[in-house]
């Protein structure tokens, strides 16, 4: 460690705080680490200077203070922070005391189970040194962690410690925001080859009448002589060594023995008087830092003078003393001495004296005499419940003693329940009503003794004047037990053992010796033993309560008439509460007969609160009447029970049908013959197909009627049906099947009725089959029609047709039919399909019209080899003629095959080659009216290789190319050429360029000293071509070639502002459902983008979302509502310029809304659509 200062100690002189404003005790005195007064020196500075802040000053230790900022006490906010619960530390510094010389180690542990790095440790001394700057040879740091328990150990040690070591330290724990600290001390103590000098050995004192008596010895002080040794017989007692050796605890404790009446301006005097000593130029010794003297002794002052001459004058608490028969002057040489005789309170004060300009002060205390005890406590003995009273005398009047119980002081407020009298110089202790907690040792205490006596309060003789009775109490009826005692005791009242409490049926009451229990309303469970016991006593009192109530049958369960309702089959037990009090005796009959055998199928079995009637396996013959009757001494019940029998019903007959449809049928039944003793409530349904085993329910809901139509069935399969019964006990068996039936329906119309041509004498319909046909399948069609104006209908065919298409012949021309269809299977005709407008028989044209496909419209490609299929329908009445010309001359038919139909032509080639490319005329005529169309036909193949390929120039590691293209270019344009090479020694070809477009290339990267051969590929639409053309000669790349320059080229300036290419588009928005707002941007250097809303920048808002990915730009608002409305701006800048764009968007609300929108509906109409519905909104 360093070195000590001289600079370290005034420093600390000019920063440490007053004795008023340094409080870490109560008396205003720092304590030492075992809680003593600290010790302190006089000082020649003025009363009113402050003091050090240390907790025990030397004059040795101040000059080799090396952390004397640090030595101060523990600061309240320390403690308080020790106190709480640790947040890093797993173990704590604790403090310690060594001697001078001897080494100590402090450790901390922190667990790092939680932590990301190491935390940072800080050692100081007292609250602000950081000991990290004083490492050296008295003082080492060291940390370690142990990877298997995940722990840092950090530890301080103190290398033979010095005095001036001693004092409060700090160990402070730093993880990220977390701080945690712990504070502890070190006591160094002197070694036994010097002892401390403790100035207040010096007090000492003399026998009685000795002149010197309470005189300070200076000279034993200074020349370390030892201390006059006092009579055995009266043994000195210094009461700052008491009270340094004492607990802050006991301070008022050892004050009140002493006869110290002011033991918080002591302290604070006391405290006072502790000052760094420092040399006087007036003073060559000076006072002691304080005398203590008994009332009514002498006590001396003695100082000495530097200087004779010097004028010197006493003070007393700021007053100058003048020479009297109390206080005494005395000069002898150098000398100056002060007496002050008969020391009364008054004189305890400070006193100094003052020399020119200096001075020196110090404390008189003045002890009072102890009070004796002049008569002591006797031992006593009471019963509970007396007024007990403990005295005893002392030797002064209204002297203050103090009254303690087992070694407790007793609390003698208004509250207490223990009183002292004072009468001159007796007290007593007085207790009003004497308890068995009384029973302890008394002791009285004051100045000068104390004596003791032991207090016995017992319990007085009890005696049983009137016991409780035996009682028999009707049930129902009020309870009252009494009994009287010799003594006024509380008591408790048991049950069968069992403590009983006051509840709003039982009360308790004791007045005086009489206590009485009464219970209302008396209940069975209220019969047993009771006995009251008296507190504190070993005695009860019992009595015996019998409860008696007569028979009865509770039958509040049952329904009207007492009828209880049981299934056949089933097992009934009925259950019939009863009560009594004794239990009676049950007897069950039906009839003259008595119900006795316990194994007979009809039985009673009797319990002590209830009888049970069992039936089992009820029938139809047990339904009757029961008796039950109930005996005991107090009376006795009989009731009737009507016991019915019920069973579920009959099943119905087997249900008839009387209609089917399609799906469909009527069925009817009758009702069962019988209900099984109830109402029919309802009847279930079951069907099945006639080959199937498995039957279905039909309904779920009882049905009440006694007909029904079931549906969904499968039409043309035989189906039966069956009925059930239901009561409320349950459901019948099924009836018999219905006979078996199939459900049929006739079609639906046919569909599609139209005109397909007309005649001078016929015409001729079509139409489509029937939308449903049903399980009896289609037999025909039937085919009417009427003339315009009448109403009869002329059967067409008169035999069905099963074709969709018939002509109606052998009409009159220019008359006015029309025409119907029907269908016709096993169940009838089916409705008419009716034409809707009169048809005129009569001819008519319809113009040519060719229609023509849309991929005819473009030239049509084939390859070589591909089969050539192309349908071109046309329509024209009557049936037009086609003819077909390639490149102005007719279709040879050899080789293209051609087929006309009424309402298409055909054109259709196997093999296609490429003499079938070509243009081709189709026209169509109807009488003088003519319809053309064109079409264009390329057959393709692959090209032949190119023309002559050469070899321009040879250079370096590369080689020129030229070429021409090929004569033969497949019928199709030359979409690419493949170049590939070939060393000459290997010939194996590789590719170099592929789908190259001109006709002269540059082969780089060749091999020095190789020799190269080169051929060339053509290619269009369908490949490359079969062949390629190689070059002549070869291409010999030489070693020494000429060195090709690359050309220079300047760099593009690529940079430019920003500039939107797609803008933002006004866009509608859904409440609720998020939306994005789009656009593209391009720049260099890449521009930054900002987005507004009303021309605030949207910054740090969790609903939007930013993206931009390739120069688009995305805003994204998540959930919008109507309040993220308004103006949209998207903002781009960089170096070169800025640009923006901006579009509204509108958030529109409801569900409605949405849906109106995914259907096409424009926004505009939703808008005006949405404020017609909702008026009120306006």
């Amino acid at each position: 460690m360093p070195e000590p200062t001289k600079k370290a100690d005034e420093t600390e002189a000019e920063t440490a705080p007053p004795p008023e404003q340094n409080k870490p005790g109560e008396d205003g005195n720092p304590p030492n680490k075992d809680g003593n007064v600290s010790e302190m020196t006089s000082s020649s500075e003025d009363e009113d200077d402050t003091s050090t802040a240390g907790g025990t000053n030397r004059s040795g230790e101040r000059k080799d203070s090396v952390w004397s900022t640090g030595d101060g006490p523990q600061e309240e906010g320390d403690k308080q922070d020790n106190s709480q619960k640790s947040l890093l530390f797993v173990e704590k510094p604790k403090g310690g005391t060594i001697s001078v010389g001897q080494n100590i180690t402090f450790i901390a542990k922190v667990e790092a189970q939680d932590l990301l790095r190491k935390p940072t440790v800080k050692w100081f001394k007292g609250k602000w040194m950081d000991l990290a700057s004083k490492v050296g040879k008295h003082l080492q740091l060291k940390e370690t962690f142990e990877r298997q328990t995940k722990m840092y150990t950090f530890e301080m040690q103190i290398i033979k410690a010095k005095e001036n070591y001693a004092g409060n330290y700090r160990c402070e724990v730093t993880y990220k925001d977390k701080v945690d600290s712990c504070s502890f001390d070190l006591e160094v103590q002197e070694t036994s080859a010097a002892p401390s000098i403790d100035i207040r050995s010096a007090f000492k004192r003399s026998g009685e009448g000795q002149e010197d008596a309470g005189e300070l010895d200076f000279s034993g002080l200074l020349k370390r002589r030892e201390v006059k040794q006092q009579e055995p017989e009266e043994p000195d007692v210094d009461v700052w060594e008491i009270l340094k050796s004492a607990s802050p605890n006991d301070y008022e404790k050892i004050a009140f023995q002493y006869g110290i009446t002011d033991l918080r301006g002591m302290l604070k005097r006391l405290k006072r008087t502790r000052r760094e000593e420092k040399k006087s130029a007036a003073f060559a010794k000076i006072l002691d830092p304080a005398y203590q003297v008994d009332k009514g002794g002498r006590v001396r002052f003695s100082v000495e003078l530097a200087d004779p001459t010097v004028e010197l004058k006493w003070y007393r608490n700021g007053q100058e003393i003048r020479p009297s028969g109390k206080y005494i002057f005395e000069h002898k040489g150098n000398e100056r001495i002060l007496f002050v005789n008969n020391c009364m309170l008054t004189d305890d004060a400070r006193y100094h004296v003052t020399a020119g300009d200096e001075k020196c002060s110090t404390e008189l205390f003045v002890r009072e005499p102890p009070v004796i005890v002049t008569k002591g406590l006797e031992d006593t003995n009471a019963y509970i419940g007396d007024k007990i009273e403990l005295s005893v005398e002392v030797s002064e009047d209204d002297a203050n003693v103090k009254w303690f119980k087992n070694g407790v002081e007793l609390p003698l407020d208004s509250k207490s329940r223990y009183k002292v009298k004072v009468e001159g110089k007796k007290h007593t202790l007085i207790i009003e009503e004497g308890t068995k907690s009384d029973n302890a040792t008394y002791s009285v205490m004051t100045t000068g003794g104390q004596s003791c006596c032991k207090l016995k309060v017992g319990l007085r003789p009890l005696k049983i004047l009137h016991p409780l009775e035996d009682q028999t109490v009707r049930l129902g009826k009020e309870l009252s037990l009494k009994c009287e005692i010799s003594e006024n005791v509380e008591g408790k009242w048991y049950k069968n053992g069992q403590l009983l409490q006051p509840s709003d049926r039982i009360k308790i009451y004791h007045k005086g010796r009489i206590h009485r229990l009464i219970v209302d309303k008396s209940l069975i469970e209220d019969d047993g033993e009771y006995m009251f016991v008296p507190d504190a006593y070993n005695v009860n009192i019992p009595c015996k309560v019998h409860i008696i109530d007569p028979p009865k049958i509770h039958l509040d369960g049952l329904g009207d008439g007492n009828t209880v309702t049981v299934v056949a089959g089933t097992k009934l037990r009925l259950e019939i509460p009863v009560s009594g009090e004794p239990a009676p005796k049950i007897m069950w009959s039906r009839g003259d007969k008595w119900l006795m055998d316990p194994a007979a199928r009809i039985r009673a079995d009797n319990y002590p609160d209830s009888s049970c009637l069992v039936i089992d396996s009820a029938e139809r013959d047990d339904s009757g009447v029961y008796r039950i009757m109930l005996k005991n001494e107090a009376g006795e019940d009989t009731a009737h029970i009507n016991i019915k029998v019920v069973d579920i019903p009959d099943p119905p007959p087997a249900p008839i049908v009387v209609d089917v449809g399609e799906d469909w049928c009527i069925m009817n039944w009758e009702p069962p013959v019988y209900d099984g003793g109830s109402p029919i409530l309802g009847y279930y349904i079951e069907r099945k197909k006639k080959q199937s085993s498995r039957w279905m329910r039909l309904n779920f809901d009882l049905i009440k009627e006694t007909t029904f139509e079931p549906k969904k069935m499968i039409e043309g399969v035989a189906y039966e049906v069956r009925v059930f019964a239901v009561n409320a006990i349950g459901t019948s068996k099924p009836s018999e099947p219905s006979k078996p039936f199939v459900p049929l329906a006739v079609t639906s119309p046919p569909t599609c009725l139209a005109v397909d041509s007309v005649t001078d004498t016929t015409v001729t319909m079509k139409w489509r089959p029937p939308d449903q046909i049903g399980a009896a399948g289609l037999d025909g069609y039937v085919i009417e029609y009427c003339f315009e104006g009448t109403e009869e209908w002329i059967v067409a065919n008169p035999e069905l047709t099963d074709k969709t298409k018939f002509t109606i012949t052998g009409l009159p021309t220019g008359s006015k039919i029309f025409v119907r269809v029907r269908a016709v299977n096993a169940a009838g005709a089916s409705e008419p399909r009716l034409h809707p407008q009169p048809i005129l028989v009569k001819e008519v044209i319809e113009p040519p019209k060719i229609r023509l496909p849309r991929h005819l419209k473009q030239t049509y490609v084939r390859r070589v080899g591909e089969a050539v299929n192309l349908v071109i329908p046309f329509q024209g009445r009557p049936r037009p003629k086609v003819s077909w010309k390639k490149n102005g001359a007719h279709v040879d038919k050899n080789q293209i095959n051609i087929r006309n139909s009424e309402n298409d032509t055909i054109i259709f080639i196997r093999k296609a080659e490429r003499i079938h490319s070509g243009k081709y005329d189709m026209k169509v005529k109807v009488d003088n009216l003519v319809d053309k169309a064109t079409i264009e036909i390329q057959i393709v193949d692959r090209p032949g290789p190119p023309q002559i390929v050469k070899i321009a120039d040879v250079w370096g590691e590369n080689v020129a190319l030229e070429w021409q293209p090929p004569k033969d270019d497949g019928n199709a344009n030359i979409t690419g050429y493949t170049i590939q090479k070939a060393d000459k020694k290997s010939m194996e070809w590789f590719t170099v360029i592929e789908h190259y477009h001109r006709t002269s290339a540059t082969i780089t990267e060749l091999i020095i000293g190789n020799e190269y051969f080169f051929r060339i590929f053509a290619e269009n639409m369908c490949g490359l071509s079969e062949d390629a053309t190689r070059t002549m000669e070869s291409a010999v790349i030489a070693k020494d070639g000429k060195v090709y320059k690359n050309p220079v080229y300047e760099d593009f300036n690529f940079n430019e502002p920003p500039m939107f290419t797609q803008p933002l588009v006004n866009t509608y928005a859904v409440s609720g459902y998020n939306t994005t707002l789009n656009c593209s941007v391009r720049g260099n250097p890449k521009p930054k983008i900002t987005w507004m809303k009303n021309k605030i920048v949207i910054m740090n808002d969790p609903r939007y979302r930013m993206f931009g990915n390739q120069g688009v730009c995305t805003l994204e608002i998540r959930k919008p509502s109507p309040f993220d409305g308004g103006t949209y701006t998207c903002k781009a800048v960089n170096s070169l310029g800025e640009a923006e764009v901006e579009c509204k968007l509108e958030v529109k609300g409801g569900v409605s809304f949405f849906r109106l929108l995914l259907q096409g509906v424009p926004p505009h109409i939703i808008d005006s659509y949405m404020k017609a519905c909702n008026p009120e909104e306006k």
